[in-house]
């Protein structure tokens, strides 16, 4: 095996199999905003198959896509190209739309965070 969770490598620090986990501002605030509304709309260009997040300008389309791509290596998200939001128009320039989700995983960090809190 060549990811991280392989037994004769170890883990690769992505926080998505230890008892610890990190997350940074931008990612809590996704997951915040996921917890609040189940499924929100991602889309990408036809040439690449980088998330592009457009319902926000909180941060740069770019910090988005890396916020999107490190919740979902965490196994806090998906993101599904396969489920399209109905009554959902993408820009011109991202015309393949899909759609990102909690995983049950997500939804119990959001439970503890609620409960617990966070820890600077």
């Amino acid at each position: 095996m060549s990811d991280c969770h392989s037994f004769d490598r170890g883990c690769g620090s992505c926080s998505g199999c230890a008892r610890e986990l990190t997350l940074t501002q931008a990612e809590l605030r996704m997951l915040e905003k996921l917890a609040q509304i189940p499924f929100l709309p991602i889309a990408r260009a036809i040439d690449d198959a980088t998330p592009i997040y457009l319902e926000d300008s909180d941060l740069s389309q770019s910090e988005y896509s890396l916020v999107l791509q490190l919740l979902e290596k965490k196994n806090l998200i998906t993101l599904d190209f396969d489920k399209p939001l109905k009554n959902y128009t993408p820009s011109p320039a991202y015309p393949i739309h899909g759609s990102m989700a909690l995983t049950a995983r997500g939804q119990h960090v959001i439970e503890l965070l609620e409960l617990q809190g966070t820890q600077e």
